[in-house]
């Protein structure tokens, strides 16, 4: 017994010691990492002094008095200083060079990014941009300079071990690339109508991607569109065919797109609304907006106050761009959704084609220089020959975010300083990519919308599928100016975007039918505001923010109830869900077996199509009403969606007991339902996962419109609201805005993840220029070197 007691003390002083040294770790850490917030600092590059305050939750208010560059070149500083790994990392993905820093394993992602050129665009946009901005990523470069010049690195540094070059000034246009990636291109679903043509046919369209019904809401009403006239471009699809071969070419590009979370998926989008002052309380616009992205450890947006001379502007920030991307200033206020034109095609080039080529030279740790050769034709770069060397057709990509001349940036700080309408539209007539659903609201009273970018006219084909390089299906310029999709003090007060149809009938020609997103967020939307005359709220507005009420279950109610239980844990499932209300809280059982109910439905066409094919729930209405085809499957021995309800609800509950229990009482929302903000490196890294990544139940689903879609197969949820902002054009401190996550990126910053309680529960943050909103402070003097 004794010498087990002092076996027990040896073992206890050991312990003692490993969390001495822990803590011991984790301080040096934070100390070495966490950026200097309070007192003064010299930095060469400003013409005047600076005062950055930082508010309660870490969002800086910075003060410039010399000039509005003093201020950007803050605002370069503080994203140094908070998000310098962020901003390294997102640099590295648009150069493709992932692989020096995380090894062969990044090299898959590294080829697409290469072979694309997102960085070749990046410097092709740099000249075009107007001299204003040319002075504005000037001084925002020096400022991020000056940031990573205060030594003391970001703990991921540390970890991989090397020091971040230096900032350039086409670092900050490069990221944009990515974004007009991710939220602008249809390239992907060109191979899924491929795929679904080669497989079923021309019929089998309508019954892996219907188009927009007929009777759902459409951004603008038919009064508005002829005002402005109809949008010219093409119909009819006809299309080249690609061996098997070449499509799964293709798809290597596709997931290593996803791999870095650039994929598109039912839900990320965003919403938007702008309210005139005729329904509301106080007789002024109100604007609300809530961009659906990737969920991430770090948060996307650095929420950031700017003031100089003349930039007077608040919102949220992307660290690595010089301006405030969705925001207000002290007159005009806007918000952003996805437009999703389309913008990309797919050619298919002829034998003989003219190609120039080049050779990427790709480093790789620990390993050997990797020599990759891009090809390109008239039309773009030749995707189609990463894991198919020569063989099968080359296949080019055409996307206007490639093309030189982009002057998207110019857009943006255009609208920090917009004052009225026209000074909105002039600043939109520079944008490029990714094509946008812009709200307007101002404190004169105005209210408006508008779609700006290079939108292509086709004639006589649609976009919807690869095409033959040969010259037959040619762009012929873009949508004047002009055309393109826009409002001005509508007469019903009311704009609402959701990424659905922009146009009504057949006048819209933005992109082809099966392209836009299901009605069910922008019907809600509608209805909630609508339902009420007059006199809405901010309070209302956000309500309405944070519906989490599913049109999805009630659209598909009827359908899954009729269903004969295979099971009895089937049985007690249609009993918790008979009387359920489509509320989809953290506390709600019957949310949970909804999800995994319609998780195992959209699977039903992989039979026919592969695992990675999930149908979008307007199609899984269809096939259920129509007893569709894809519902069958032989080998399953299904016969009907009789028989496909059956067994994807006895599929669902069996795994939803083997992971929460037998008892379907338990199976609470919130206990599979979370918010998954992982981190870009080291998110699937064991031993460093705990650290770097973010969890917390959430609410809302599929299709709600607090848009939360769980997972497909773990029900997390991985994409949402990256950000919310809601402005009250009658009082402007009056508005509130939040982030997912936090202000810091570091694990060890007193901001990292201090918003996302508050985002969870919906709950917001002061957009306030009033120091009196702003909590407890801390206050860095930035001073110009003599």
């Amino acid at each position: 017994m004794r010498l087990m007691g002092r076996v027990g003390r040896g073992l206890l002083w050991i312990i003692l010691i490993v969390l001495t040294l822990l803590l011991a770790a984790v301080l040096w850490l934070r100390a070495t990492s966490t950026p200097r917030t309070g007192g003064t600092v010299t930095l060469a590059g400003l013409s005047g002094p600076v005062t950055v305050t930082r508010d309660e939750w870490g969002v800086p208010h910075i003060r410039a008095q010399a000039s509005d560059e003093d201020a950007v070149f803050a605002l370069g500083f503080v994203h140094a200083q908070d998000r310098a790994w962020q901003m390294d990392f997102q640099r590295r993905v648009t150069q493709g060079r992932l692989s020096e820093v995380l090894g062969e394993a990044a090299l898959s992602q590294d080829r697409f990014l290469r072979t694309w050129g997102f960085y070749r665009a990046a410097q092709s946009a740099l000249p075009a941009l107007s001299p204003r901005s040319r002075r504005m990523v000037r001084a925002y470069t020096a400022g991020v300079n000056a940031g990573l010049a205060q030594g003391k690195p970001a703990p991921e540094f540390r970890i991989l071990g090397y020091t971040p070059e230096p900032w350039t000034d086409v670092d900050s246009i490069a990221w944009s690339k990515l974004m007009a990636y991710d939220l602008g291109g249809n390239w992907d679903e060109e191979l899924l109508t491929a795929r679904v043509v080669r497989r079923l046919g021309e019929a089998g369209l309508d019954a892996v991607l219907p188009p927009y019904p007929a009777n759902a809401p459409t951004i603008l009403s038919a009064e508005e569109v002829g005002q402005e006239g109809a949008t010219p471009g093409g119909s009819g699809h006809a299309g080249a065919t690609l061996p098997a071969s070449t499509l799964a070419a293709l798809q290597a590009h596709l997931d290593a797109a996803r791999s870095l979370g650039m994929e598109r998926v039912p839900g990320k989008g965003s919403n938007n609304w702008v309210i005139a002052g005729s329904r509301t309380a106080t007789g002024k616009p109100i604007l609300a907006d809530d961009p659906h992205l990737a969920l991430s450890s770090p948060m996307l947006w650095y929420l950031a106050d700017l003031r100089g001379p003349a930039l007077r502007v608040i919102g949220a920030s992307i660290p690595g761009l010089p301006s405030i991307v969705i925001g207000r200033n002290d007159r005009v206020a806007w918000g952003v959704t996805n437009v999703n034109p389309d913008v990309q095609d797919l050619y298919v080039e002829p034998e003989g084609a003219r190609l120039t080529s080049r050779t990427e030279v790709i480093k790789v740790k620990g390993g050997e220089d990797v020599r990759l050769t891009v090809r390109e034709s008239r039309h773009g770069p030749v995707i189609s020959e990463v894991g198919a060397g020569e063989a099968g057709p080359r296949v080019a990509l055409k996307w206007t975010a490639l093309a030189p001349g982009d002057t998207t940036l110019d857009a943006f700080l255009g609208l920090n300083y917009a004052q009225d309408w026209d000074d909105f539209r002039a600043a939109l007539r520079a944008y490029v990519a990714p094509s946008q659903s812009f709200v307007y609201a101002d404190v004169d009273g105005n209210t408006g919308y508008y779609a700006p970018g290079r939108i292509p006219v086709r004639g006589g084909w649609d976009g919807s599928r690869p095409v033959p390089g040969d010259g037959s299906r040619e762009w012929r310029g873009f949508i004047p100016f002009e055309k393109l999709p826009h409002t001005y003090n509508p007469a019903d007060g009311l704009v609402v975007t959701a990424n659905n149809k922009v146009l009504p009938g057949g006048a819209d020609r933005l992109a082809n039918v099966r392209n836009w997103a299901e009605p069910y967020r922008a019907g809600r939307i509608t209805d909630l505001l609508s339902a009420q005359s007059g006199g809405l709220t901010l309070a209302d507005v956000q309500r309405v923010q944070l519906d989490t009420v599913s049109l999805v279950w009630q659209d598909l109610r009827p359908l899954l109830l009729a269903t004969r239980p295979g099971s009895d844990l089937s049985a007690r499932a249609l009993e918790l869900l008979r009387p359920w209300d489509g509320n989809q809280t953290v506390d709600s059982v019957p949310s949970t077996i909804f999800e995994a109910w319609l998780a195992e439905l959209q699977k039903v066409a992989q039979d026919e199509l592969g695992d990675e094919t999930r149908l979008t729930s307007l199609a899984v209405r269809q096939q259920l009403r129509e007893d569709g085809a894809l519902c069958r499957d032989e080998t399953a021995r299904l016969g009907s969606c009789a028989d496909a309800l059956r067994a994807s609800l006895n599929r669902a509950v069996d795994t939803l007991a083997a992971r929460l229990g037998p008892d379907p009482d338990e199976w609470t929302y919130g206990r599979v339902h979370t918010v998954a903000s992982n981190h870009s490196a080291f998110g699937k890294v064991g031993a460093l996962a705990w650290l770097f990544n973010h969890s917390a139940p959430t609410p809302g689903g599929t299709n709600t419109v607090n848009v939360a879609r769980p997972h497909p197969e773990t029900l997390r949820q991985t994409h949402g609201p990256s950000y919310r902002h809601i402005i009250d054009l009658a009082d402007m401190n009056r508005s509130v805005y939040v982030g997912s996550l936090g202000q810091s990126g570091s694990p060890f910053g007193n901001h990292v993840s201090d918003q996302q309680a508050k985002w969870a529960s919906g709950e917001y943050l002061p957009m306030s220029t009033d120091e009196a909103d702003w909590g407890r402070t801390r206050t860095l003097t930035l001073t110009p070197a003599p």
